[in-house]
């Protein structure tokens, strides 16, 4: 059994999100089932992840459909996670702009850490698929995949881990970035999907 109130903690949260984002900000019932899911993976709740069938060795990928608050939540999960377990959250076309400037350094960077001069970090790349394959001295490069295949060999070597959110499904996550790189993200992640019906919160 768990030992935390999970009502307590969502009550909590949505006290930090109208903190971080304003009055308008509310954690609706119909998210608690993928809130339940999210709390228990950072808190490393063993019996609950259990029984939501969550590997805590894995990252988390979070999908759903454009405006249901994937990037709120996972800004939230940061303050549950553990200090040795912390994350930051990189959107994607952020990096996409960084990479026009400064070419491939910019995949060590967010794959090897060469560019902290540190061990590499976990990281959640947000809204992964709003980026794309872009050139740098007229070469074609997919840079999110490239960074997702380095990330993969330091979750085997390192156990460091990474999370995602997107809106893309897994056959669109094939289409974009290769069979590969969808082959070692079923290694890399636990999959928490929110309902495609779900309208735009904003």
């Amino acid at each position: 059994m768990s030992h935390y109130n999970y009502q307590e903690i969502i009550l909590w949260l949505e006290n930090k999100g109208i903190e971080l984002y304003g009055n308008h900000f509310k954690i609706l019932e119909s998210d608690h089932p993928i809130i339940y899911k999210l709390i228990a993976y950072f808190l490393k709740d063993e019996p609950t992840c259990f029984q939501y069938n969550l590997n805590f060795y894995k990252g988390i990928l979070l999908s759903g459909p454009i405006g249901c608050g994937k990037t709120s939540l996972m800004n939230l999960m940061k303050y549950l996670s553990p200090t040795d377990h912390k994350f930051y959250l990189k959107p994607c076309r952020d990096i996409s702009f960084e990479f026009i400037q400064d070419g491939y350094d910019v995949i060590h960077k967010y794959s090897k850490g060469k560019l902290y001069q540190s061990e590499p970090k976990t990281i959640c790349f947000d809204d992964l698929g709003t980026e794309n394959n872009l050139k740098y001295y007229g070469n074609e490069c997919n840079v999110m995949a490239e960074i997702l295949l380095s990330r993969y060999d330091i979750f085997i070597s390192k156990n460091i881990q990474t999370h995602i959110t997107t809106n893309l499904s897994a056959s669109e996550i094939e289409t974009f970035y290769g069979n590969r790189v969808r082959s070692r993200m079923r290694a890399m992640f636990n999959l928490i999907a929110y309902d495609k019906t779900i309208v735009d919160k904003r």
